[in-house]
């Protein structure tokens, strides 16, 4: 027929089967093809047919774009899942910029090189990008606070402050950024609550997850201060089972929480287990700045269950300690009138806070695996520094 072409020189001509020739005119996707006796006769003009299933595909309506995130590099670091013993190849994988900056800040201040993060925040504390100027002002904040450099601190925070004072007053997830912010400088510094304060349940949706886990242990301490140990440990449970143990620097405080939580409802053995899994998170990267500025909340648990086995680990994080909580002093003390002694040695610290907390002196050998003896000692030396002739008074100046 003239003007048509058989099945065979189509399929030739397409580079398909002959096969595929005759269902494309069996399901009438050639136009003009007609049956001729067992075949078919196809117009030269024919074009090959094209796969409905891209047809389809790009027919589709286009998806909506997503909204930028506020703020997408707060935080970089504790905002990244990575595999214990890889912060540094995460921080690596990085682009080069002030992000990666950041990141690595970060990871020296919780790693316990508060001097360094100081450094390479403070390069950042007039930052363009809202979320490098935040995240440095935070960091170097709590640097200069185990630096001793309190007024240092203080101005940083205050930055924080002014920077989200002058962004936009309507977008809901700045406003849970600056509830958060100020939510964790008061919890994390045991000082009064803001007036008018954000309640968490309203801010912690809005934040990046990396940052919500970190912002859920900073809801869990705020729950141990009020002493609702049970509720703040039912947190902690449910954010790690959750997916907050993808995040290790959030997941590290959110377990020490839990030994805070359990050591004061005397369940030595979870909260050890609480214990040695942070420790088992934070060890391959050397990230041991959480627990020296949780040691006095630990109830001794650094000394039971890190001292014999990691001395040197422990001593290091009793340097933090001795740093981290003069300059927390500083701050804390002379806002609330609670005077938390400053001038025991952290063991004795330890010892009083069990003793503070209505464990005998029993109770106190069997957890230490120290005699009554040496435990009797410890206390006499804390009320003898103290001034105090009675043990009920040791409470006054201990951590709440």
């Amino acid at each position: 027929m003239e003007g048509y072409i058989s099945i065979r020189v189509a399929a030739e001509k397409w580079g398909v089967s002959e096969r595929r020739i005759n269902q494309y005119c069996s399901e009438g996707r050639i136009p003009g093809a007609e049956r001729f006796g067992t075949s078919w006769a196809i117009p030269e003009s024919a074009e090959k047919p094209g796969d409905p299933r891209k047809q389809k595909k790009q027919a589709a309506p286009p998806k909506p774009k997503k909204a930028p995130e506020l703020f997408p590099g707060f935080m970089p670091l504790i905002n990244t899942p990575f595999e214990p013993g890889r912060c540094m190849q995460t921080i690596q994988k990085m682009k080069s910029g002030p992000k990666k900056d950041i990141a690595l800040a970060e990871y020296h201040y919780f790693s316990g090189q508060a001097e360094k993060a100081m450094r390479e925040t403070e390069v950042y504390l007039t930052a363009e990008d809202s979320a490098i100027r935040l995240s440095a002002c935070w960091i170097f904040a709590y640097s200069c606070l185990t630096m001793g450099r309190i007024d240092y601190a203080r101005n940083a925070l205050k930055e924080i402050k002014r920077t989200l004072a002058d962004s936009e007053k309507n977008v809901p997830t700045l406003r849970a950024i600056e509830a958060f912010v100020a939510f964790a400088a008061a919890v994390l510094l045991h000082l009064p609550l803001p007036e008018e304060m954000t309640p968490a349940e309203t801010f912690l949706p809005l934040l990046p997850p990396g940052v919500r886990a970190f912002a859920l242990y900073v809801q869990a301490h705020y729950l141990y201060l009020k002493e609702e140990y049970a509720h703040s440990a039912g947190i902690v449970e449910a954010a790690l089972a959750m997916g907050a143990s993808a995040y290790p620097i959030s997941a590290i405080y959110l377990h020490l929480v839990a030994v805070m939580d359990y050591m004061s409802m005397k369940q030595t053995d979870r909260a050890q287990g609480h214990l040695l899994t942070a420790w088992e998170i934070a060890q391959p990267d050397d990230l041991i700045e959480a627990f020296g500025e949780h040691h006095g909340l630990l109830g001794a648990m650094l000394e039971a269950a890190i001292k014999p086995k990691w001395p040197e680990d422990f001593r290091r994080i009793i340097d933090i300690t001795y740093r981290f909580s003069s300059g927390w002093r500083r701050v804390h003390n002379p806002v609330t009138g609670h005077d938390v002694a400053d001038d025991l040695t952290t063991t004795e610290f330890a010892i009083a806070m069990l003793a503070a907390r209505s464990w005998t002196t029993q109770e106190i050998a069997e957890h230490l695996d120290i005699s009554a003896n040496t435990v009797k000692t410890h206390i006499s030396d804390a009320m003898r520094k103290l001034h105090i002739k009675n043990r009920k008074n040791l409470k006054k100046y201990m951590l709440q």
